[in-house]
């Protein structure tokens, strides 16, 4: 069953003996943290660069190191059969290999393949190695079994050389692990579009007309909707560090975020239109910085692209003329930043729009929208459905999204 969250998920975390294991206390931490029950297995290799006890002090219960003491007759078998998820991070080359030879010399590679739950591979290693065909090789084997691999970056790796083959970062290590855990089959066949943040309008090189749209709402939309499984394309005006697995467009005007949509709105199954887009634009842009000795007493605006009214065209003309993606008509939401009259105003936009859903927010509440960790909305469909959520964290706001969004398509 999927879940939104890692909260109860009994995981198993399995570190192998490179220098990297001092990262997977950090993954243990986090996934901790987040409500999963951690049960830490550490090879021979591992303790050499690791303290068990660090481990069982952290996890969520004690660390095992070996088939013989524990006082389970068969505790691979135990802990493979409770385990929700297995993550190995890091993972060596030469777990990597037994585990794809199906060779089992220790606890953790036994656990590997005594158990049927889904397995994340976090491999580290130097780059030599890391581009070894033995070891492309293995790494294929794997993914061809469904395991998942989540690749190791380039950076400073032991002893000063720079190269691919280091661990990947905590936290994206747990967004897959997330990922892992709330697939779900709706997501799994979509491509999703999201549009995030406020788009920044130029009066002349130095000066814009902009909102204070942060873009949290909008990225905590891209990254649910990719842990649920949809290969999902971020278009957004924000430099927050985007969710791991996510095509990201950056933009900056609204001509621009209308173009990048235009282009990759066709191929998606589902928009999500949450970016905060000017309504107005200045109708003249100086190409040099206006001086205060020459100031000017006027600007002039005309209305900027109207994105979502476009997508609408698009939609409806794709759906006349036979030309969809083949899954079907294309779902499209619509946001609406408001500061009174709220349920009316999005009512009406609703139907103004042509959009399947609309989600409002009153900008005007204390700590709702605009540059706000929180938010509260309302969420209305073309059925007549309606769904209003109370102030919380933006995740849990996307997670109510995306949950009206299924609702609607069934």
């Amino acid at each position: 069953m999927a879940r939104d969250t890692l909260d109860g998920a009994r995981v198993v975390l399995g570190v192998t003996g490179g220098i990297a294991a001092y990262k997977a206390v950090e993954v243990s931490r986090k996934l901790v943290d987040q409500g999963a029950h951690v049960i830490p297995i550490l090879t021979k290799g591992a303790t050499r660069f690791v303290g068990e006890t660090t481990f069982s002090a952290l996890g969520s219960e004690r660390a095992h190191v070996s088939i013989n003491e524990d006082s389970e007759i068969i505790p691979h078998t135990s802990i493979g059969k409770s385990a929700d998820l297995i993550i190995v991070a890091p993972a060596t080359a030469r777990l990597i290999g037994a585990y794809a030879a199906g060779i089992s010399s220790d606890l953790l590679s036994a656990t590997l393949l005594a158990t049927r739950a889904p397995v994340i591979i976090c491999p580290a290693m130097h780059t030599e190695m890391w581009e070894h065909p033995a070891v492309i090789e293995n790494i294929a084997t794997l993914k061809r079994r469904g395991v998942e691999i989540v690749e190791p970056v380039s950076g400073r790796l032991a002893g000063g050389d720079l190269g691919s083959g280091r661990l990947a970062d905590p936290a994206t290590i747990v967004a897959y692990a997330k990922r892992q855990l709330a697939k779900r089959a709706f997501w799994e066949t979509k491509r999703i579009l999201v549009t995030a943040g406020g788009t920044r309008e130029p009066i002349d090189p130095v000066r814009f007309i902009s909102n204070r749209s942060s873009g949290k709402q909008g990225h905590a939309l891209a990254f649910e909707a990719w842990i649920r499984g949809a290969q999902v394309t971020l278009v957004t005006s924000t430099k927050i560090d985007p969710p791991p697995g996510i095509e990201v467009i950056f933009v900056e005007t609204a001509r621009e975020m209308q173009s990048a949509c235009e282009k990759v709105a066709p191929e998606c199954d589902v928009v999500i239109m949450a970016a905060a887009v000017a309504d107005f634009q200045p109708s003249e842009v100086s190409a040099l910085k206006i001086s205060r000795s020459s100031p000017i007493s006027e600007i002039k605006l005309e209305p900027a692209p109207d994105i979502l009214a476009g997508l609408v065209t698009m939609r409806d003309r794709a759906s006349t003329s036979g030309e969809t993606t083949g899954k079907g008509r294309q779902i499209l939401v619509g946001f609406a930043a408001e500061t009174h009259d709220v349920v009316q105003k999005a009512n009406a936009k609703l139907e103004a729009k042509g959009v399947d859903l609309l989600v409002a927010n009153d900008v005007s509440a204390p700590g709702v929208g605009f540059d706000h960790d929180t938010n509260a909305v309302l969420i209305l469909d073309r059925n007549g459905g309606r769904s209003e959520v109370e102030i919380t964290d933006k995740n849990s706001i996307a997670r109510a999204v995306l949950n009206c969004i299924e609702k609607y398509q069934n």
